[in-house]
């Protein structure tokens, strides 16, 4: 009997081992490489990698949380969610559209066949303590303060500019107002 246990001690100590090793190998890929696999979501994760691997590659002034891609009946749309909150340095209204745009390019650029972007700002939700935060029953933890969508063909100039007089495009007041430290 203590054979058996000393064998299977070594055994789990060999998976460990061999594990550890495995992890690191694949810990080797850039910062980059590792958000955009740890940010992806949707049915097509292969793209939501794909571009990730671009846009975090970057150090955007609003960060950029995570890249989903889901197609549908032939359909590819990229989801990007960008933080509402502790931006990298202050930031004016313009330089915000202009972030928001130059990542819709990106994934144009990167992606070919993705006909649609849409980009959304989250800020934070205060939530009392032993809140239900995941599941069914589950309080959101998150709001959204900021929306638009890009097809395929528009310019980043003409989306900028569409998003800028808030056509096709949601902004929380509020947020807006407060968000941007140097003015418009």
């Amino acid at each position: 009997m203590p054979n058996r246990i000393s064998t299977c001690a070594l055994l789990a100590l060999a998976l460990c081992v061999g594990g550890g090793a495995s992890a690191r190998a694949s810990q080797t890929g850039s910062i980059a490489d590792l958000d955009a696999r740890a940010r992806a979501s949707g049915n097509r994760l292969d793209v939501a990698r794909d571009v990730g691997d671009r846009l975090f590659a970057t150090t955007w002034p609003a960060q950029v949380l995570q890249v989903s891609a889901n197609a549908l009946e032939g359909h590819l749309v990229v989801g990007i969610v960008i933080s509402g909150v502790k931006f990298h340095h202050p930031m004016r209204r313009d330089e915000f559209i202009a972030e928001v745009a130059d990542v819709v390019r990106q994934v144009f650029v990167n992606a070919p066949e993705v006909e649609e972007v849409d980009v959304w700002t989250n800020v934070p939700i205060s939530v009392a303590k032993g809140t239900i935060v995941s599941g069914d029953l589950a309080m959101p933890t998150t709001r959204v303060v900021f929306a638009a969508s890009a097809r395929r063909g528009e310019t980043p100039e003409r989306f900028a500019a569409r998003v800028r007089v808030g056509r096709g495009a949601y902004w929380d007041e509020e947020w807006s107002r407060t968000a941007f430290k140097l003015g418009t």
